[in-house]
């Protein structure tokens, strides 16, 4: 007795909702419905939703860097934390010159706040600049510059 192969191999190519009238030309349906009513019924308003919903999760969180963002953000931060490393070993160098407490303790704070400087500046400019990628890179280029350890670079050492 002889098995009907051809019927086989055809309900193997058929997907349950491939006759869907609500899906573009080409398209299939994949999954279970998103919601019971309104998805796809031709009014658009559960889509303008789901479109809407989208728009905001990119609000809060920015849109997705690229892969030459991700890689210049990364030298960047790499830049970052060297300079942190540079600044460091430089306040572990120099030398208090005051003689009061109050000028002591003045100068201990500035040099200490010179190694979180890199740090706050990349963390600042992150997140003040969500989702205006230009504007981000432009500051942090700035940063670069601007907190350049100049002490460690030049080997001074008081």
């Amino acid at each position: 007795m002889a098995r009907d192969r051809d019927g086989d191999d055809e309900d193997a190519l058929r997907w349950e909702g491939d006759e869907d009238a609500t899906l573009a030309p080409g398209w299939k349906a994949v999954g279970p419905p998103t919601s019971a009513t309104g998805a796809g019924d031709g009014s658009g308003e559960a889509d303008a939703a789901a479109s809407a919903g989208d728009d905001d999760a990119v609000a809060e969180n920015g849109p997705q860097l690229g892969s030459t963002e991700l890689v210049l953000l990364g030298v960047l931060g790499g830049a970052y934390l060297l300079y942190t490393l540079g600044w460091v070993l430089t306040v572990l160098r120099v030398q208090n010159p005051a003689a009061d407490p109050v000028g002591q303790f003045m100068f201990a704070l500035g040099l200490w706040l010179a190694v979180l400087a890199p740090a706050l500046w990349f963390g600042v400019t992150f997140a003040l600049t969500r989702g205006r990628v230009r504007l981000r890179f432009t500051w942090l280029a700035i940063g670069a510059v601007v907190l350049l350890p100049v002490a460690f670079v030049a080997g001074v050492s008081a």
